[in-house]
């Protein structure tokens, strides 16, 4: 069975009310400052993940995952944080359908319930790819109930 989908507006103020458990981010390489989900959650988390990687710590590199408390500083308690390797033109459909297929595995190994998350390459990529992307590899691996797309453009309906 897969996970109930819904979608809501990627916005700061979206990020405290989230009914999820854990909260996905996608850092490349190269995206300095982070933008998106990211760059939120970043703000809200005082600027936590760029210190992860100005120190090094976590370099964004594909594969590469990270899983961090909220603290409180956002709705969901956790935040599992996945390397995309280079943005930009590197970042194309088979790199975003192994992403998300690393997000699955991740997040079923963490035993999420469920999440939310932004799907990358926006602007590297038009918004179909994208989602079909995530209806091909991220929905069918994802053993949790429930997952709620950051959508910077039209919302998708439930289901």
């Amino acid at each position: 069975m897969s996970a109930a989908v819904s979608t809501v507006p990627l916005t700061l103020d979206a990020l405290d009310p989230l009914p999820v458990d854990t909260l996905c981010l996608f850092v490349s390489e190269d995206e300095r400052p982070l933008g998106g989900a990211a760059g939120f959650a970043d703000w809200r988390l005082c600027g936590q993940l760029s210190r992860l990687l100005a120190d090094g710590f976590f370099r964004g590199t594909r594969g590469e995952s990270l899983l961090l408390p909220s603290n409180g500083r956002i709705g969901a308690p956790r935040l599992v944080v996945l390397g995309l390797g280079p943005g930009g033109e590197a970042l194309h459909p088979g790199v975003l359908r192994t992403a998300l297929s690393q997000a699955a595995d991740v997040l079923n190994r963490a035993r999420v319930d469920s999440v939310a998350l932004e799907l990358p390459g926006r602007g590297a990529m038009p918004a179909p790819e994208r989602t079909s992307a995530f209806d091909e590899a991220f929905v069918p691996a994802f053993r949790g109930a429930r997952v709620t797309l950051l959508a910077d453009g039209p919302t998708r309906p439930s289901r």
